[in-house]
């Protein structure tokens, strides 16, 4: 019998596996990450909701195209998909060095038409104007709820090109199309070059993708719209946190002040007067500050040199 230690030994070294396989490739297809049965259920949950979507408009997103988001609150199955550990945990490796939390940039259900052609190129992280030199900004994860060819629009991406980002376009050679069965997810990096693919074939390809980003960027999906609190009051916490209802600190995505999670306690819900919500490194910058400790000229490097007291942090 698998004891609780030797479970979460197995799962580490899974996420470090498929940590180490997406950093390296920019992607990465993990087969079996759910059993058939759960992601039919989902995509049976989903099916109305497709067939209502109207089409797409714009010259990204193509007007052979559906698209839909709020998928947490159209099907309860959905939550399982968001907080896959395994899944959670590579996003968690990937983007947590660089934040405080991470969050739900989107959950988005996706249909490419018969007839579809190829989406333009492009890295997801583009939404965001300002990069940083070696950080990720967003994780984006593929749950396929028919099977992806390369000929019913299968994702394309373009291996190694997170390291190619002055590159707009890559050569049609270089690139792979994500070919994999439903149950098995593709996960790929806001830095990875990369595009829905063009169905040529008579049957409609759908999926859903789940991205997660930086707790401290603004999201695709605003999540307090997406799941107003009388909605996300009933999710589980990590999904409720996940969907913006806990602060990034310092003192990011409060209402009235406060943590959003108060929203959800009765006895809280309609408290007043900030609270501050700080990293513990702070907090000790502003104690030394008060003792003096702190002068015109003082860098981080010399207080990190001079006194045991500040512990440093990113």
């Amino acid at each position: 019998m698998r004891t609780d230690t030797t479970m979460a030994g197995a799962m580490g070294a899974d996420v470090d596996h498929w940590h180490a396989r997406l950093m390296e490739d920019g992607y990465c297809i993990i087969p079996d990450a759910v059993a058939a049965a759960e992601i039919e259920a989902l995509a049976a949950d989903l099916g109305p909701q497709f067939d209502d979507t109207a089409l797409s408009i714009g010259p990204f997103y193509g007007d052979t195209t559906k698209r839909f988001h709020s998928l947490l609150r159209r099907s309860s199955f959905a939550a399982g998909f968001v907080a896959h550990p395994l899944v959670l945990g590579i996003a968690q490796a990937i983007l947590g060095p660089f934040c405080d939390r991470i969050q739900l940039n989107l959950t988005q259900a996706i249909e490419i038409l018969p007839g579809g052609e190829a989406q333009p190129p492009h890295r997801d992280q583009d939404m965001w104007p300002i990069r940083s030199p070696g950080v990720e900004y967003l994780v984006n994860v593929m749950w396929p709820f028919t099977p992806y060819t390369a000929e019913n629009g299968g994702t394309i991406l373009w291996p190694g090109s997170h390291r190619q980002q002055n590159q707009i376009v890559m050569a049609d050679a270089d690139a792979v199309a994500a070919e994999m069965m439903p149950g098995s997810v593709l996960m790929f990096l806001g830095s990875t070059l990369h595009a829905g693919g063009a169905n040529r074939t008579t049957s409609p390809r759908r999926g859903m993708v789940i991205s997660y980003s930086l707790g401290w960027l603004k999201p695709y999906e605003l999540g307090w719209l997406a799941y107003p609190p009388e909605i996300a009051r009933h999710f589980p916490p990590k999904i409720a946190e996940l969907a913006g209802y806990r602060a990034h600190r310092p003192n990011l995505g409060t209402f009235e002040g406060r943590c959003p999670s108060q929203l959800f306690e009765a006895d809280c819900a309609d408290a007043t007067g900030a609270v501050d919500i700080l990293r513990p490194e702070q907090e000790q910058l502003i104690a030394l500050y008060r003792n003096g400790a702190i002068s015109p000229g003082t860098t981080i490097e010399k207080l990190l040199t001079q006194s045991s007291a500040y512990d440093g942090g990113a």
